[in-house]
């Protein structure tokens, strides 16, 4: 056995090609961060004080909601202290704790859109049957089955990665800890961890998009077999939003994940779409689309308005 000096810190190298443009990314990342979570934050309000929202299509939509606060959460501050000038340093179960969040929130996420689409199957393929079969239990059954798969999910591939030794080079490429910047930096023979830890982000990756079109191909299936233009019309409607979530989300996830080759710089332009840019955009998408939350907002906004004006 060789001796080797453990690694106790990383070095969060950034985004790479942007010097000197700190001060403008800290401001353009601080805005999208702050309109994520006031606006994710409104979506789960309006959610949990509206009695008539209180149904599993908005139940799993507050979900996201918190989700979509805890998810860039995990690397936007960071980020955004090291733009203002501060140390570029994590410590080594900081690195850790990146890691692991991120997979598990992703994990969790990635399953939530799967039970999202089951509900919207279920909703037009069955709608006499949709009260029974997505009962309250069923609901909270699910949900708490993405939280359980997220976190074995990340516990896995966080305990992969950092049971390995770290003791050589600790500049990450990145602006946060993740498999593809880190495992590089182990001195040790890394290919089982490589080969298990990509394969769980694939096969959790690849079964749940499987899963969602396999849902939405027997949801259009319906939809086409609606007699009426109007009903036609209504029944896209309930869907679009959930998928133009799920293309923002799965389209940086499979970029980053499933090529081949690497670019530090498409692969940290790609984490900021997926880290900062999408949760951010998901509280437009809902409540732009779906007029029942868009009445709830404005009927909470206006409670909201009237008792502070009193």
């Amino acid at each position: 056995m060789r001796n080797y000096t453990s690694v106790t810190q990383f070095v969060l190298l950034g985004i790479p090609n942007t010097e000197g443009l700190e001060s403008l990314l800290f401001v353009l990342f601080l805005v999208f961060y702050l309109f994520t979570l006031l606006g994710n934050l409104l979506i789960f309000l309006t959610i949990l004080a509206s009695p008539h929202l209180y149904k599993p299509m908005y139940f799993f939509l507050g979900n996201l909601s918190m989700f979509d606060i805890f998810f860039p959460s995990v690397s936007s501050p960071k980020m955004m202290l090291y733009l203002l000038g501060q140390s570029r340093t994590i410590s080594y179960w900081g690195c850790a704790s990146q890691l692991f969040f991120y997979h598990f929130l992703g994990g969790t996420e990635c399953f939530l859109y799967t039970a999202m689409a089951y509900d919207r199957f279920v909703a037009i393929c069955h709608p006499l049957r949709y009260t029974v079969i997505m009962s309250h239990r069923v609901c909270t059954c699910l949900t708490l089955g993405t939280w359980l798969g997220g976190c074995l999910h990340g516990s896995i591939l966080a305990f992969l990665i950092f049971k390995l030794p770290y003791c050589g080079p600790n500049e990450v490429d990145n602006f946060f800890c993740d498999i593809p910047v880190v495992l590089p930096l182990a001195c040790a023979d890394t290919s089982l961890a490589q080969t298990v830890s990509f394969t769980n982000v694939d096969v959790v990756t690849l079964t749940c998009f499987f899963l969602i079109v396999t849902s939405y191909s027997r949801i259009v299936f319906s939809i086409l077999k609606i007699s009426s233009a109007e009903g036609r019309r209504r029944a896209f409607a309930t869907c679009s939003a959930h998928l133009t979530s799920i293309l923002l989300f799965y389209g940086p996830v499979m970029l980053i994940y499933l090529r081949s080759a690497s670019s530090p710089w498409l692969d940290s332009v790609i984490q900021v779409l997926n880290n900062i840019v999408t949760p951010s955009l998901n509280p437009l998408i809902y409540t732009l689309r779906n007029k029942d939350v868009k009445l709830a907002l404005r009927k909470l906004l206006t409670q909201m308005v009237h008792v502070s004006g009193t």
